[in-house]
């Protein structure tokens, strides 16, 4: 019988000592990436290389991330948080401009906005989001999976809104990408943050932006790792900026990033499609276990499932081992690759015990 691209993933590249249905707050990290870490962190220890990290790794990072949202790696900007990136975006309106956003959704999305004191921020239901786009709508920012909730938002039908009124878009997929396809050219901006179902360390974070958008996204953090020359930028003023997306990195983790170009890699060669199938069908199969059990999920098709109100037996389901969030009063449960039928099962035993 042939093994699966997941089935062998999961023998050889994690050890999880519990039922792990977190995702969404933080994915478990392969063995690769680890090693990649653990390597780094022993030669920085021991001094026997010249500096903290390669970039090589960190381009490799930008490469696959690339590779994973459809984009070439010049359209791909490094950091290290959503947040950040996020600033970046809000620093190019202009006073006034009006930005568009769902009710609840999370706050490194719209806190910068929010901040300025200067920008009209509008807030709907997830389900009224495309129609509420209008006229003088400056920019419509967003997750593609709600991380209160795990629902996914429509995204064709914000797309085409915020396109018939001349609005940007700015897409989190941080609880996305990874399980749900991800096409990042279609959107002004995207940001992601690589910890979560991309299995990276925490630290790494991808911002993507069309060549248009380019244009009028401030290089705020124009150090000289955001140079064209990196190694000929280090003293005095940057003289020439890098000519694609990379002019907007931001310095860099390194442990983080030798880790990231490792799990990418094993993103890659499982495949999006087969981790959406994979993740998906664990989910609906926990969906049918709570309905039998007299549970109401929030109901659709995501990776990420929520029980309203049941957020309160996360700390038994974590003392017999089965580890999920509390977000928003829900009990929030995540599946990715690394999970199994069987994981699903003794999370629904702990909850009907």
């Amino acid at each position: 019988m042939e093994i699966s691209a997941i089935d062998q993933a999961r023998a050889t590249e994690f050890a999880s000592g519990t039922t792990y249905l977190n995702t969404s707050a933080s994915g478990l990290l392969p063995r690769r990436a680890l090693e990649a870490v653990r390597t780094l962190a022993e030669e920085c220890a021991a001094g026997v290389r010249g500096g903290p990290g390669s970039f090589d790794a960190v381009d490799a990072a930008r490469a696959g991330f690339a590779r994973i949202a459809g984009v070439a790696p010049a359209r791909v900007a490094v950091g290290g948080s959503v947040a950040a990136h996020v600033g970046l975006v809000a620093a190019s309106l202009p006073p006034g401009a009006e930005v568009l956003a769902p009710t609840g959704e999370f706050s490194s999305v719209v806190s910068p906005f929010a901040v300025r004191g200067d920008l009209r921020m509008r807030y709907v239901p997830l389900t009224e989001l495309a129609d509420a786009v209008r006229p003088g709508t400056a920019l419509v920012a967003f997750s593609a999976a709600q991380s209160a909730d795990g629902r996914v938002a429509d995204l064709d039908a914000v797309r085409t809104a915020a396109a018939a009124h001349g609005a940007r878009t700015m897409l989190d997929a941080s609880q996305s990408a990874g399980w749900l396809p991800l096409d990042a050219g279609a959107y002004d901006y995207t940001v992601t943050g690589g910890y979560k179902f991309l299995m990276g360390p925490r630290g790494t974070s991808f911002l993507t932006v069309t060549e248009e958008a380019q244009e009028t996204l401030p290089s705020l953090y124009a150090g000289w790792v955001a140079a064209e020359d990196r190694w000929n930028s280090t003293y005095g003023p940057v003289e020439k900026l890098a000519p694609d997306a990379r002019r907007f990195d931001e310095p860099v983790a390194f442990l983080a990033y030798h880790g990231a170009e490792k799990a990418l890699d094993l993103l890659a060669e499982v495949g999006v499609d087969a981790v959406y199938a994979h993740a998906t069908g664990l989910a609906a199969r926990f969906r049918e276990g709570l309905a039998s059990a007299g549970h109401e999920a929030v109901p659709g098709t995501s990776a990420i499932v929520a029980v309203p109100g049941l957020g309160g037996r996360e700390p038994d389901l974590a003392a017999a081992g089965v580890l999920v969030s509390a977000r928003a009063g829900n009990l929030r449960a995540a599946f990715h690759l690394y999970n199994t039928a069987a994981e699903v099962d003794r999370a629904l035993d702990v909850l009907s015990g």
